[in-house]
């Protein structure tokens, strides 16, 4: 009698569990069934002499030597260009009631912030400048800012 009082919406949810129930049984059964057809073969995979994946075994006649102190462990070491710390650009922005803008590098022609309070000269926008980089808080900021005559 108790099964009466059931709303549709609780018969729905129970007849949704039921038939997930049934769906997941069914689908365990498959896999025991086909259990023996799949092995461990049919997941290797290769990798050839270019780095690519294949499925079938690498040819030992195209084996290589290698001498253990041809290869290189660590991290390869940045440009070894000298950069000059005293670099060269133009303001390309100032804000002079915050205090603060942009200049462009002229060889790098990335934007370089500063704060007024790293100038030595008063700058305005489209002024020529000479100044050193530091990293600072959120990239690099420009530090002993001259205006070059």
């Amino acid at each position: 009698m108790g099964r009466s009082q059931e709303t549709y919406n609780k018969k729905e949810v129970r007849n949704k569990k039921e038939k997930k129930r049934k769906e997941k049984e069914q689908r365990r059964q498959e896999r025991r069934e086909n259990r023996e057809k799949s092995g461990l073969d049919d997941m290797i995979a290769y990798v050839d002499e270019n780095g690519m994946l294949t499925s079938t075994p690498p040819d030992p006649d195209k084996k290589k030597k290698v001498k253990l102190e041809d290869i290189e462990i660590g991290v390869p070491s940045r440009d070894a260009r000298v950069i000059d710390p005293l670099r060269k650009g133009v303001v390309s922005f100032f804000n002079e009631s915050k205090g603060y803008g942009f200049i462009k590098d002229l060889e790098t022609k990335e934007s370089v912030f500063f704060h007024v309070n790293n100038t030595v000269d008063d700058v305005k926008e489209g002024n020529l400048v000479s100044f050193e980089t530091e990293r600072g808080h959120k990239g690099l900021t420009a530090v002993g800012i001259k205006i070059v005559k």
